[in-house]
């Protein structure tokens, strides 16, 4: 157990490629994948009972966030990958405002000013700064790649998981998104 926290963090920087000093920039801009494979192996699965800390710093779950579909991501502010695809999710956020929530959780160890200040020269609209700082979502949902984003459905069920980037503002997002409220996907 004790090796399984830096076991995680390895495998999370090899994943995003690690750079603290290079400048975010869309994914257009840098070549990079703009659409992670989905994975469906885990729908059905309840969302995990592991506390994080919200934008206050007080203790939540995402039990709190059951009654419209949620999509979880998690990413840190180190992965150029991950704050590639922030502004994308941002722009969800304040498209499907009252039918989604898109709730980012940051696994950054380096604490919340480094979350804070990330936030502040971004500006973003909808999203909160909630942090993860211990890893225990990764750990319960059995991530190794930031970014990984999941899609629950109203009742806290996973729908899908995608790890790596996407373009959260194309068609097909918007189409996978539709699967987490079936009744509006027809």
């Amino acid at each position: 157990m004790r090796y399984l926290l830096p076991a995680l963090l390895l495998l999370t920087l090899g994943a995003c490629g690690f750079s603290q000093e290079r400048e975010e920039k869309p994914a257009s801009e840098t070549g990079q994948q703009t659409a992670g494979k989905v994975d469906r192996s885990f729908a059905g699965r309840a969302a995990p009972a592991a506390t994080f800390e919200d934008p206050d710093g007080e203790p939540t779950s995402l039990a709190e966030f059951r009654g419209r579909p949620l999509l979880l991501n998690l990413w840190a502010t180190w992965c150029a990958p991950c704050a590639a695809e922030m502004p994308t999710l941002d722009a969800l956020g304040v498209r499907e405002k009252g039918r989604l929530q898109v709730l980012t959780v940051s696994e950054d160890l380096d604490g919340r000013d480094r979350v804070e200040a990330f936030f502040a020269r971004r500006g973003f609209r909808e999203l909160g700064t909630y942090l993860d700082p211990e890893m225990r979502l990764m750990g319960e949902l059995g991530v190794a790649t930031l970014p990984t984003t999941i899609l629950y459905d109203a009742a806290g069920r996973e729908v899908w998981r995608v790890a790596g980037p996407d373009d959260w503002t194309g068609p097909r997002a918007a189409r996978l998104i539709r699967e987490a409220s079936p009744a509006e996907a027809r």
